[in-house]
Formats: structure tokens, C-alpha cells, sequence
């Protein structure tokens, strides 16, 4: 199979029709054997008809569909576990994604030779607030410098195209669907490019993503995602390091504190008790908390990325 198209979505019914159309239209003008593989994320309207009416007509057609609203990011995921085809493409429900990228898209991976090709909407169609273009913004800038990859304009963009063998080796879990670039690069997938994509303006309801919140989110995620790709396989260098340099500083304070003592005992000099000078209260903290550092670092070890059910998803039906 040439091409996967998952559309992850939640309540877009009124655009699947004409979405699926759209893609079949332009699988069939360059004979593209193709599956669209739709992950209905809790639809709390009739998503999940519209995609069984959809399926009993075009056998090209594939759904999953969850018991509750998990995310983007789980969505994603299973959609990534099902799909057959050589090419895997993303791409919003709303229609704000273009399915004429796809042969561009498509081509660059298997041409040009490339791991992951990002979208770049560089026309973002008017209405979007400055609660979002501003953040959006900022958080990619942030996301081009934490994670080295510096061609990329758009890590959130939903539409991307990927080799097989991509989104077959990482894993996008919580929120991590921003970042998937940079869990290819971290897995080793590092030949990644951008392509300016068409934005177009939503059609039917409203964002299901806006406000601070999700950029918030987006950046503590980040911060998540940089420890683990630095530190997630060895916790205990940075907790063990910072433990045990907190626990000598603390130590050496205990015997400067204790030296000092003796000699103002042996010379005669009066000098107040230990447990009064603020000093050893500040070197004892230091020894115990440099001790729960390395502890910390020493079980994070044990079970590092360790949970088996991180991603056990509760998924109703599939077609």
C-alpha cells in the first residue's frame, strides 16, 4: 500500500464527508493505493456514524474508535499502530489541512529521501486570535532551539508526512503529538524536512484548540521531552551528580562546623552550641537532601520509562 491518511477528530462530522471525498479524489488522479484510517477521540456528536456510513461504502475506509476523549496524542498513536501503507500522512479533520499536499508530501519521502516531512502554514487564514499566532510563535522558537532542529517553522502543524518505519519506532504518548519530530530525531530518524503547506479556513464549528492553556501544556511537555531524550535512560547521572555534590557540600560544611567546635574548646574560646548556629542546620538539609537526590535517581533508574499501560487506550469499535 502506497499511502495511510489518519485523521484523528473530535465532533467533526458535518466535514468527514466532503473530507473524505477530497482525499479519495486526489488518491484516484495519481492511482495512489491508499487506506484512511479515522480515529474518533470520544465524538460526543455523530462522528462515529458518519465514519460506519463511510466505511460501508469504500472499503479504502478504517476507523477506531475510543470510549472517551484521551487526546491528540493517543489518537495518533493507534492510528499509527494500524496503518499499512509505506507513506503515513496526518492531517486535521476540519479541513483547514489540504489533501492536495499529499502527492508533494508523498513524493519528498520517497524521493527525496526524507524520515518526516512537516507542514509550514506560512497563509494562516484570518480569525485566529492572538491568544494563539502569538503563543504559537514563541513555543516554536522554543521547540527549534531545545530540540536542534532548526528547519522547522510549524512543529505543530497536524499535517505531515512520515516513512513507515518512523512512526513505527517512537512512541507519542500524553500530550507529545507537538514534538513528534523530535522523537524521530531522538530515535534516530534525523533526515526531517518542512514543506509550505495551504491553511484554508475552518468550515464547520469551532477550534477545539485555542487559549494559553495548551501552550502552557505545550511547553512543560517540552521540558519533559529534553530530560527524557537527555536523561531518561541514565536518571541517575543528573539526580546521582546533583546528590552527590549536594551531600559533599553539605559534609564538609558538618566537619568545618565541628572543627571550629573543637578548637574552641580546646583553646578556651567560648562559642555557641552547634545546634544553635544556623550553619548546621543548612549543612545538615544539604546531606539529607543530596541523599534523597541520588535515592531519587538510583529508583527513577529501576523504573525508568517502565509503564506498561502508558498507552492502554480503551478503544469501543474498529471497522
Amino acid at each position: 500500500m502506497d499511502i495511510s491518511v489518519i485523521v484523528p477528530l473530535f465532533n467533526e462530522a458535518e466535514s468527514l464527508p466532503e473530507l473524505y471525498a477530497w482525499i479519495a479524489r486526489v488518491m484516484k488522479e495519481n492511482n495512489f493505493t491508499y487506506e484512511v484510517i479515522f480515529v474518533n477521540d470520544g465524538s460526543t456528536d455523530n462522528s462515529w456514524q458518519v465514519i460506519e456510513e463511510l466505511a460501508a461504502e469504500n472499503d479504502t475506509v478504517r476507523g477506531i474508535k475510543f470510549r472517551r476523549n484521551y487526546g491528540k496524542s493517543p489518537a495518533l498513536f493507534c492510528g499509527f499502530k494500524e496503518a499499512q501503507g509505506n507513506v503515513v500522512i496526518t492531517m486535521d479533520a476540519d479541513l483547514q489541512d489540504s489533501p492536495d499536499e499529499i502527492p508533494e508530501l508523498y513524493r519528498m519521502i520517497t524521493e527525496e529521501g526524507y524520515d518526516l516531512v512537516s507542514g509550514y502554514k506560512q497563509n494562516r487564514k484570518q480569525g485566529d486570535p492572538l491568544s494563539k499566532t502569538i503563543p504559537t510563535k514563541l513555543f516554536n522558537a522554543t521547540a527549534r532551539k531545545v530540540s536542534g532542529i532548526h528547519n522547522l517553522h510549524d512543529f505543530n502543524c497536524g499535517l505531515k508526512a512520515y516513512r513507515k518505519d518512523v512512526v513505527k519506532n517512537i512512541e507519542v504518548y500524553g500530550e507529545m503529538h507537538r514534538y513528534i519530530p523530535y522523537l524521530a530525531k531522538n530515535a534516530g530518524f534525523d533526515k526531517i524536512g518542512e514543506k509550505p503547506v495551504h491553511h484554508q479556513a475552518r468550515q464547520y464549528g469551532k477550534s477545539k484548540f485555542m487559549g494559553w492553556n495548551r501552550f502552557v501544556n505545550g511547553y512543560l511537555d517540552l521540558i519533559t521531552l529534553w530530560f527524557l531524550s537527555t536523561f531518561g535512560k541514565k536518571p541517575m547521572h543528573v539526580f546521582g551528580f546533583l546528590g552527590t555534590i549536594m551531600f559533599f557540600i553539605g559534609f564538609i560544611a558538618a566537619i568545618v562546623i565541628g572543627a571550629l567546635k573543637l578548637y574552641a574548646l580546646s583553646t578556651g574560646t567560648p562559642a555557641r552550641l552547634i545546634t544553635d548556629m544556623p550553619y548546621f542546620y543548612i549543612a545538615l538539609t544539604m546531606m539529607i537532601l543530596g541523599t534523597q537526590f541520588f535515592l531519587t535517581g538510583f529508583i527513577a533508574d529501576l523504573i525508568s520509562r517502565d509503564s506498561h499501560d502508558r498507552n492502554d487506550y480503551q478503544i469501543e469499535k474498529t471497522i
